[in-house]
């Protein structure tokens, strides 16, 4: 068996790597981060860093039906939305998500970033929803290196009682 040698990403690699992420389905959201488990060669689980700035949230409010998630704060204040309840978090919190989840969203009230990591499983697919768009659900493929989202919702032509000749 060939061993794969392990990854050390210095502090400014991680920095030189990060990016700025938006989610589309909330106009709040938006935080600089750089993915740590991909850049040191890790396929099956997920972690990240992420650098929240005051005023911003993460993501939109939304829960994953199989996938798990969970976030420790490193420096920073937060607040984190879950099930429709306000959590003070600070530095050493940690909140996890088991799947299927309860809806959540990261938030900072507070006048400096919030900075945290986040992490997960990485499957190929996932349904997601989103409960301040109406319930909106969507599909997750990862596919190359990225996530398609496909929306789900009533079928245009709904099967019927079983009584169709």
């Amino acid at each position: 068996m060939d061993r794969k040698p392990a990854t050390i990403l210095r502090s400014s690699e991680i920095e030189a790597r990060a990016r700025w992420y938006t989610q589309g389905l909330n106009p709040r959201s938006r935080f600089r981060g750089t993915e740590l488990a991909s850049s040191g060669g890790l396929e099956r689980s997920g972690v990240s860093i992420a650098f929240l700035p005051p005023g911003k949230d993460s993501f939109a409010y939304h829960a994953h039906d199989s996938q798990e998630e969970w976030m420790y704060v490193v420096r920073g204040r937060a607040v984190a939305l879950v099930d429709g309840v306000e959590h003070d978090l600070g530095p050493g919190d940690f909140i996890a998500f088991p799947a299927p989840q309860v809806p959540h969203l990261l938030c900072n009230r507070g006048n400096e970033d919030a900075v945290y990591l986040m992490g997960g499983e990485r499957t190929d697919a996932d349904v997601i929803t989103f409960p301040h768009r109406g319930f909106e659900r969507y599909l997750v493929r990862h596919e190359e290196g990225r996530a398609a989202f496909y929306r789900l919702g009533t079928p245009e032509f709904p099967f019927g009682d079983g009584d169709e000749t």
